[in-house]
């Protein structure tokens, strides 16, 4: 029901409107990006070395639903992580879109990378993702406490990871 395909430059502007806030942006990208984001920041992120970065695609309709980015891969420690996963519009949530793109990138990771061990981070109020991550077989490793302030608001992040052994293939 969904695809990844590469992320490109004629994506930025999609990509850009999604981001309508701050607290928004800090949710999915964490301090990757300053709001607004905007083209240049964009070009530098997709420069970057060590990164998969995705949009994804609902196959149906052939609509761009999301993003996704498999980040720091470590080929020597055969280790990565999941970063800036979004299912951007509130009528595609809740529709198990976030499994099939968690599973979709753990099947990159584990199998074409051959990698070990991927990892992620989530805001501790994220119930939502968190139940997602743990449903794909994540285990929550630690709590960072108050590790970002937005709107003078202190929000911490969960640690959570899998390992290759761990993953259950779909």
């Amino acid at each position: 029901m969904i695809a990844l395909e590469p992320f490109l430059e004629s994506d930025f502007d999609r990509f850009i409107s999604w981001i309508v806030d701050e607290k928004m942006m800090f949710q999915f990208a964490g301090p990757a990006f300053t709001f607004p984001v905007s083209h240049q920041q964009l070009k530098q992120y997709i420069l970057a070395e060590n990164r998969l970065i995705y949009k994804v695609i609902e196959t149906k309709s052939s609509r761009v639903i999301g993003h996704a980015e498999i980040n720091n891969i470590d080929v020597s420690n055969k280790s990565a992580r999941l970063c800036r996963i979004l299912i951007a519009e509130e009528q595609d949530r809740n529709k198990g879109y976030g499994r099939m793109l968690i599973h979709l990138l753990l099947e990159v990771s584990f199998s074409k990378l051959n990698l070990h061990r991927i990892d992620l981070g989530v805001f501790d109020n994220n119930i939502g993702a968190i139940k997602c991550y743990e449903k794909c077989g994540f285990q929550k490793e630690g709590l960072l406490r108050d590790t970002f302030l937005i709107d003078d608001e202190y929000f911490s992040t969960y640690n959570m990871s899998i390992l290759k052994r761990e993953w259950n293939k779909p």
